[in-house]
């Protein structure tokens, strides 16, 4: 079970590589009058469930939680929840290298935290360590990590343009 699940943690992570890079292909491929950040939404999740499931395979659960858990997801949360809250759908979902206009945000925790979202998340995974193995927090979080570099080099002539 254990490299099912570590390929299970690393899956999403191509997927939003080679959407960062080619991000013409992907609106081509969605098509006409279907919104390439939906459908990248959609498919996310669905390796959201993955990446899931794959930490539930390998964990064990046990109650209570030691008192750091709390704090850091709680915090970690609250950050995924406010980028979405101020990016909507498509700002999240890289509506930006998909030729859409996304406003910029400066409004907390933007211009305060570098990759807030991804802060949140790595927050979240840390307070999953009583319960999960080291090397599946580590994997995941070095996916997050790798992302946040490819996103720091984004090319703007590199961005989609609506297909018409």
């Amino acid at each position: 079970m254990g490299v099912v699940a570590g390929i299970g943690v690393l899956l999403p992570f191509p997927f939003y590589w080679w959407l960062w890079t080619n991000p013409q292909a992907w609106v081509n491929l969605c098509g006409k009058g279907r919104d390439p950040s939906k459908v990248m939404a959609r498919v996310s999740h669905a390796l959201k469930l993955a990446q899931l499931l794959s930490l539930f395979s390998v964990a064990s659960l046990s109650w209570p939680p030691p008192f750091y858990f709390w704090p850091l997801m709680g915090f970690g949360q609250f950050l995924n929840f406010r980028v979405y809250q101020l990016l909507g759908e498509s700002g999240t979902y890289y509506g930006v290298r998909f030729g859409k206009n996304i406003p910029w945000v400066t409004e907390f925790p933007f211009g305060v935290i570098r990759d807030p979202q991804y802060v949140g998340s790595i927050m979240s995974l840390l307070a999953c360590l009583p319960f999960v193995p080291f090397q599946y927090i580590f994997l995941w979080c070095l996916g997050y990590g790798f992302m946040m570099r490819v996103e720091a080099d984004e090319d703007q002539n590199n961005r989609a343009k609506p297909l018409s």
